[in-house]
């Protein structure tokens, strides 16, 4: 079975990463697919953002990293042959966001299921929006990103 895992990765955070191990782990290929979020105004461009994640998971031999302009989930898991999306859930919050886009994938492509891993408890409070808040106050990175990725946010920030 081949999944996807969709996301913006604007930047890509140790919560991504563990989720994508863990995934790696079940599937006999994951591709992560670094989408473009119409709502959101990107601090990393998308060609950044992939490599950031192709080196962050370069250790995981069943995993890919494809990059997608703005396009339905489905739709790039149809093209791509995947038969699972993968998404992460933090909290309760999390869980019911991700079960109304999962229950409109469904309505869109019922042969797609989606999958919610929830994240480990010691990732659970970290969000790319709070990491790039941190990284403007040169807060302490440690723990939060990769360290390729801490490293992009300070240049970035300076």
């Amino acid at each position: 079975m081949n999944a996807i895992f969709p996301g913006s990765f604007d930047p890509v955070t140790c919560g991504h990463i563990n989720l994508i191990k863990r995934a790696s782990k079940i599937f006999s290929e994951v591709t992560v697919l670094v989408m473009t979020n119409t709502n959101k105004h990107g601090l990393f461009s998308p060609a950044e953002r992939v490599a950031l994640l192709e080196t962050s998971v370069a250790c995981f031999e069943n995993v890919k990293v494809l990059s997608l302009e703005a396009d339905l989930t489905v739709r790039a898991a149809e093209s791509l042959g995947a038969d699972v999306i993968i998404r992460g859930a933090r909290n309760g919050q999390d869980f019911e966001a991700e079960r109304s886009i999962a229950d409109m994938n469904r309505h869109l492509a019922p042969e797609i299921e989606t999958i919610l891993l929830p994240a480990v408890e010691k990732y659970s409070f970290i969000s790319s929006t709070l990491v790039k808040e941190v990284a403007r106050f040169d807060g302490n990175l440690a723990g939060l990103v990769p360290d390729i990725v801490a490293h992009a946010l300070k240049e970035k920030m300076c």
